[in-house]
């Protein structure tokens, strides 16, 4: 049997239910895979990680959980900004706290949905990267982004969502102070913070991957429709996208939501209740 593919996590109590939701998708259309989900906090009770355990065991056909709990000490040097929390750091510097022999891990965010396989992406080639990540395409949002983080040259603005991340690299090209510093000398500037973050410093060492199959923006069904005449329709979006990410403040776990996946959200929601019952 092949070695477990390595997924991590980050959140606190407000994302859990989100969070299972995803990786119940994530065990559901990946079954002939196992999975070691790290799952990197400083705030959730005991009951909550048994309960993700169990659910990476019984849905995940083994799969296991392994807890990283985050003290007050770790960032204590980090600066925060705003609402922007010292979990904003986690994504950026969790090679810190994985095992120093693993090489690879594959960051999901907890408002995505995974409807295929992630395998081809997880073995994608990263010599010489940091990451692999997708930037989304529309005008707007790139040109926007290059003026804001200028005099930093980005050609894309990288989504951090989905990130596949070389550890072995990080460890010896990421710095935890030059982060540091960036934040400080760039806060009127940070909109996202960690996502700023990766963009300015680490550009250049961003593998670029397609976003329809990879951090498909579920806010923009219609716009990626359109420009590709027709063939991203919602069967193909199911039949060939990998991560249906919920981007913005908008999600379909909020009553107020009416976006084009609210139903296979839902529905997925009701299967992992089920399962979960």
């Amino acid at each position: 049997m092949s070695e477990p593919l390595n997924i991590l996590v980050t959140l606190n109590s407000n994302y859990l239910k989100p969070l299972r939701v995803m990786l119940y998708s994530l065990f559901l259309n990946n079954k002939g895979e196992r999975f070691t989900v790290y799952v990197m906090h400083s705030s959730l009770k005991r009951k909550e990680i048994e309960g993700l355990r169990r659910l990476c065991a019984e849905q995940g056909k083994g799969s296991l959980l392994e807890e990283i709990e985050v003290d007050d000490h770790s960032f204590a040097e980090a600066p925060t900004l705003l609402h922007y929390t010292k979990e904003m750091y986690y994504r950026l510097l969790a090679f810190r706290f994985l095992p120093d022999h693993m090489e690879r891990i594959l960051y999901l965010d907890p408002d995505i949905l995974v409807l295929n396989s992630v395998r081809e992406l997880y073995e994608t080639d990263l010599e010489h990267y940091l990451y692999a990540a997708a930037s989304h395409d529309l005008i707007s949002i790139k040109e926007i982004n290059k003026l804001r983080l200028n005099p930093y040259k980005i050609e894309a603005y990288y989504n951090s969502g989905v990130l596949l991340m070389n550890l072995k690299l990080q460890r010896k090209l990421i710095s935890e102070e030059e982060i540091y510093d960036f934040v400080e000398n760039n806060r009127s500037k940070l909109i996202m913070p960690d996502q700023d973050i990766i963009n300015a410093l680490y550009t250049k060492r961003i593998k670029s991957i397609d976003e329809k199959l990879y951090n498909y923006d579920a806010r923009y069904y219609r716009y990626y429709k359109i420009t590709s005449n027709g063939e991203w329709n919602m069967e193909h979006v199911i039949d060939h996208t990998v991560f249906l990410h919920f981007c913005g403040k908008r999600k379909p776990w909020k009553k107020d939501y009416s976006g084009k996946f609210h139903a296979l959200f839902k529905y997925m929601e009701k299967l992992c209740n089920a399962a979960d019952s």
